[in-house]
């Protein structure tokens, strides 16, 4: 079978209610010379079902039947199917701008050094619903491992398109839990260049199921792995040997009852300064993915945050240590509002109480909708 424009690989678990949807933007494309990759990662709802009735209907659609073993194992079966020489990825709950591929195809085209592109999504709710205007992800450029969180090379995944060339080159994707976009990202970035582009790509879908979003648990593995991908990065670029990400040692991360229990299985290769470096960068993250998602620290988080930071906030450039500390009292202030004062004092250094008093008294004042797009802005989207 000749290779087609472009593939589009669309992993999916128990997506019945959106999977239709996700097809038919992609099916629905201004290119036409496609090819649609459906990996159903082990469904147990009427997925299969759904796809085998899509199937039919159009020939450039093709499923691949797995058993349940998550995401990374999906996108690298889906892709390990195709041929193409470019590489699109889109999630089983979202849809695709009609011309989206048309866009991404012409960026690749005239820019032979990018090895892979994204751009602005509009975010909607599950129900479908738009949630304000679209977002437009910062450059890739400014993507640094040596930051407190480090400052990952932000490209969205469910609007990704890639060379296939960088993509095997680089390993495809690892079992980095939770992180594993960030790591295959990083890895790109050593073999190409990166770009964001300012076109509205897609509408990407928020919901309270999301793998990321779901659990302290999962935030606790995201913020750790998210920041071991980026020492993976560093010991690549400085020409030592990289860490591995086996799969079995999700079971570990899962068992693990806190954020310190999670770093000690993260800290598992690393030497002495890495794992310093890991453990101050995960709480810096962790708190950080708390102010925007549905779930909250947990009271021996608190404590093992301020402990940590406390010990490693003064060795931070000024501007890690302004920012952890604006994050930090940001949280300190929330847990205040919600009635948990002793884990509010938990968290928060003496030094820091001015900082706090300041939140709180802006919390009194500003609504909450508009304090959580500032949050959004300051803590997350905006490079300085």
């Amino acid at each position: 079978m000749c290779a087609p424009v472009v593939e589009v690989v669309i992993p999916v678990y128990n997506g019945a209610r959106t999977i239709k949807s996700a097809i038919e933007s992609i099916r629905q494309q201004t290119v036409r010379d496609i090819r649609i990759i459906v990996v159903n990662d082990g469904s147990s709802d009427a997925t299969a079902t759904i796809l085998e009735r899509l199937a039919a209907e159009d020939d450039r659609l093709v499923v691949v039947q797995q058993t349940n073993s998550g995401v990374v194992d999906a996108m690298n079966a889906g892709i390990a199917a195709g041929c193409s020489p470019i590489i699109a990825r889109h999630d089983a709950d979202d849809i695709a701008v009609p011309d989206r591929l048309a866009k991404q195809l012409a960026y690749l085209y005239s820019h032979p050094e990018c090895v892979a592109v994204s751009g602005a999504v509009h975010h909607m709710g599950e129900n479908g619903r738009i949630l304000g205007p679209p977002w437009q992800p910062p450059s890739p450029d400014y993507a640094d491992p040596a930051r407190y969180p480090v400052r990952e090379p932000c490209l969205l995944d469910p609007v990704l398109m890639m060379r296939r060339a960088a993509f095997e080159l680089v390993g495809g994707y690892r079992q980095v839990f939770l992180a594993e976009d960030v790591d295959l990202h990083w890895r790109l970035q050593e073999v190409g260049r990166l770009s964001n582009m300012q076109d509205l790509l897609g509408y990407y879908r928020i919901h309270t199921k999301s793998l990321t979003g779901s659990s302290i648990v999962s935030g606790r593995i995201s913020a750790v792995n998210s920041q071991r991908s980026g020492i993976s990065a560093m010991r690549r670029r400085a020409g030592r040997p990289d860490i591995t990400f086996p799969k079995p040692i999700l079971t570990d991360y899962q068992q693990a009852r806190s954020l310190e229990g999670v770093i000690k299985v993260g800290c598992r290769e690393l030497d002495a300064s890495e794992a310093e470096r890991l453990a101050l960068a995960a709480c810096a993250k962790l708190i950080e993915l708390a102010g925007y998602r549905p779930y909250e620290l947990e009271s021996e988080d608190c404590a093992f945050i301020r402990n940590t930071m406390c010990r490693g906030l003064a060795g931070l450039t000024s501007d890690d240590r302004k920012r952890c500390i604006r994050m930090l009292s940001g949280t300190a202030a929330r847990l205040a509002v919600q009635g948990r004062t002793a884990d509010m004092l938990k968290l928060t250094p003496v030094r820091l109480f001015p900082a706090l008093a300041k939140r709180l008294a802006a919390r009194t004042v500003i609504p909450s909708s508009v304090r959580l797009s500032l949050r959004r802005t300051s803590d997350r989207y905006i490079v300085k």
